[in-house]
């Protein structure tokens, strides 16, 4: 059974193709193995923002946040996420989102 990094390795190769479908099934296999690996969370949230899964990559962004509440990084890529969201959707609430997540990571 592949470890999590092997996973995420084998995920950056097929988004590097823009395989993102195959990397997001990746990346799910690796938050599945380890449900705490945040870097999987954000990364399969860039993935699923690239193919309009806009509410399952705003899960997975947030859920990084869970994981590494520290890290202004984190908060940084929840609010492009919010902003992908926006752009793909229209909708007008993820712009607010997108702002409260970035002024979180300058906490």
């Amino acid at each position: 059974m592949p470890s999590v990094d092997e996973l995420y390795d084998e995920a950056d190769r097929f988004k590097s193709e823009e395989k993102f479908e195959e990397a997001a099934a990746k990346l799910r296999e690796a938050v599945e193995l380890d449900g705490e690996y945040a870097l999987g969370h954000s990364a399969l949230a860039v993935v699923l923002g690239k193919i309009g899964r806009h509410e399952e990559a705003i899960e997975h962004a947030r859920r990084a946040c869970e994981l590494e509440p520290n890290d202004p990084f984190s908060y940084t890529a929840l609010s492009v996420t919010f902003q992908r969201a926006f752009a793909g959707t229209g909708n007008t609430a993820y712009i607010q989102m997108a702002e409260d997540a970035m002024a979180r990571s300058r906490i």
